[in-house]
């Protein structure tokens, strides 16, 4: 079996639970030596027992200083992917200035950083791929109550395209994967703080005409074909991954 990922450095945000730790051991199954990166420290440790090429490293994205010294610690990287977010979930009337503000700051703002601090080893080497996880509420379609994150996550669909045209020229490959409404720990737990679940779960599956949920690792299988050669040929292009919801 060939490793697509073979030798390859890996920073991935988020790795704490869903599409972000499905990346990380997806990655580490590709032959990467991956960074696996999470707020909560100890959500990773079953990861990191599970693969010996995966480090866990404490970061909350929305703290400049900590993301600095992350990424001084990790050293240079071939691949960062950023999965860490966050929902709001409510139309703009129902949206607060901090509710707001969080939106962009940990959907947004957090990508700003990890690029920042990635792209001058990757320009340095004159390679380097970044995927961007953002959703299909974007600017890909409206989605309902989800003014503020659909917001943030179109200020990143933008943002991505902005490093790929700047960076082309580089080596450096810059996508997005807007997954479609998947199955993840986060989703579980806004499904069951609703007062009707069942009929809340329904709701969700009822968005994709395949009649399911997506799943953490289909998304992963996504990511691994953006950071591959695979995808060489590839860059600023959204690979939207939803079960027909966007049709």
């Amino acid at each position: 079996m060939v490793e697509r990922l073979a030798g390859k450095r890996a920073l991935v945000t988020g790795a704490g639970q869903g599409i972000g730790r499905a990346v990380a051991a997806a990655f580490a199954e590709e032959g990467a030596i991956v960074a696996a990166t999470s707020r909560t420290r100890e959500k990773m440790d079953a990861l990191v027992s599970a693969h010996e090429t995966i480090t866990a490293l404490e970061m909350d994205v929305t703290d400049a200083d900590a993301v600095k010294a992350v990424f001084e610690q990790a050293g240079p990287v071939d691949i960062l992917v950023n999965c860490a977010g966050w929902v709001h979930n409510g139309t703009i009337l129902e949206c607060d200035e901090e509710g707001w503000a969080r939106s962009l700051d940990q959907n947004a703002t957090a990508c700003f950083r990890t690029m920042k601090a990635a792209l001058p080893g990757m320009l340095a080497r004159g390679s380097g791929a970044i995927v961007n996880v953002a959703s299909v509420a974007s600017s890909v379609t409206g989605v309902a109550n989800r003014a503020a994150y659909g917001a943030s996550k179109a200020a990143l669909v933008g943002l991505s395209k902005a490093v790929a045209r700047d960076f082309i020229g580089k080596g450096i490959r810059c996508n997005v994967l807007a997954p479609g409404t998947t199955q993840s720990p986060s989703l579980t737990e806004r499904i069951e703080a609703t007062d009707d679940p069942d009929a809340t779960r329904a709701a969700f599956i009822a968005r994709q005409p395949m009649g399911r949920l997506g799943t953490i690792e289909e998304m992963a299988a996504a990511c691994v074909y953006l950071a591959s050669e695979e995808s060489a040929f590839m860059t600023g292009t959204v690979l939207v991954v939803d079960g027909g919801q966007t049709l």
